[in-house]
């Protein structure tokens, strides 16, 4: 026996209606009782986002364990915990700073690609396919072509840039209305058209600084430090609240546009909240490491699937692509040893292949009158 259509909770959801009124609890749901309150939690959801969390501290030990020396995990340990150790200058200066960055930068774009879709209701709706990525990052260029580089402003600026990006796809998608299949049309249009600017400032800069961009451009975190990783950590923990807004929101935009009216939600004004957080997670994430392709797109789609919701589940999302991140970070770094490769490079293997599968699937869909 389920809720009436919008009381169903979603990932770690509240009871609502007559839910919470009559005592029903949806299969699939557990009880559990903070206080005063009472949570229906999905149990999958849950359990997938315990194992992801093991999974994501297993990675970062490894993280902090491999590079061009092996540190004990022990030691690993220690360093973490600020007790004194001979590594701590290897793990503790070189490798965390580094390592806590791709944590964010990429439980950030998994965030971001978990509301995007839920908004454009198209698992092609990520940043780095409709354009945003490409607003943060022509920006970003555009500013080193001009001589700024500074690592603690290129992340405003990439917000700036990312929001601009947004702003001009939703306006121009907009038709009485958000439609998700011209939403994306139209985010690919302006994506394309945005790379052009780029590389139009890449051939107009200097050599170097044409250079540097370049690798920024393919999504690195070579070099990344505390200088990266203060600036992305503050604004994310300042977008808390209006990401546990976003969680609760996340329901209502999943139901279809008539029984989410009828039940008083203001469909416009919600996803444009949506759609405004998920911008500023990716454009920070980008102006942090550059547009580290296809986290944003893989990531919704795995936590989706593993935990078999109807609803994308944003936690699962976020921890989902913080482990690809951190992974595809420590085989970049490991694969070619001495050389580094862009952690984009190996991300972009993974998620080019994954994008035409996805295409051709939902064109096969389409064509049956099935879903994707």
């Amino acid at each position: 026996m389920g809720v009436p259509p919008g009381e169903a909770p979603g990932e770690g959801g509240h009871a609502s209606g007559a839910g919470r009124r009559n005592g029903v609890r949806p299969a699939g749901y557990g009880l559990v009782r903070l206080g005063g309150a009472r949570l229906l939690p999905h149990r999958r959801a849950a359990a997938v986002a315990a194992g992801l969390t093991v999974t994501l501290a297993a990675a970062s030990v490894a993280y902090l364990c491999f590079g061009e020396s092996f540190v004990p995990p022990a030691e690993v340990v220690k360093v973490v915990l600020g007790q004194p150790s001979p590594d701590t200058l290897v793990v503790g200066t070189l490798r965390l700073p580094r390592l806590t960055v791709a944590l964010l930068v990429g439980a950030a774009f998994g965030a971001a690609g978990a509301l995007i879709q839920t908004v454009a209701r198209n698992p092609l709706a990520s940043p780095d396919v409709i354009g945003i990525s490409q607003g943060a990052s022509a920006v970003t260029v555009g500013a080193l072509t001009f001589g700024v580089t500074s690592y603690a402003v290129l992340p405003y600026l990439s917000v700036a840039g990312g929001i601009l990006a947004a702003a001009l796809v939703y306006v121009f998608a907009w038709r009485g209305g958000l439609h998700a299949g011209r939403f994306v049309l139209i985010g690919i249009g302006f994506a394309i058209a945005l790379r052009s600017v780029t590389t139009l400032f890449l051939t107009k800069g200097d050599y170097l600084v044409a250079q540097q961009a370049q690798i920024w451009m393919t999504g690195s975190l070579n070099g990344r430090g505390w200088d990266e990783a203060a600036p992305l950590g503050w604004t994310l923990a300042l977008l808390v609240p209006g990401v546990l807004w976003a969680a609760r929101a996340m329901r209502n935009v999943s139901l279809d546009d008539d029984t989410a009216t009828a039940l008083g939600v203001r469909l416009g004004r919600v996803r444009l909240g949506l759609v405004l957080i998920g911008v500023v997670l990716a454009s920070v994430a980008t102006g942090a490491a550059g547009p580290v392709d296809f986290v944003a797109l893989l990531a919704p789609q795995i936590a989706r699937r593993m935990t078999r919701t109807a609803q994308i589940p944003l936690l699962c999302s976020a921890l989902a692509g913080a482990a690809i991140v951190v992974l595809a970070d420590l085989a970049a770094r490991r694969l070619l040893a001495p050389t580094e490769l862009p952690v984009g490079v190996l991300t972009a293997a993974v998620g080019a292949p994954y994008l035409i599968w996805l295409i051709v699937r939902i064109r096969t869909a389409g064509a049956s009158g099935g879903k994707a």
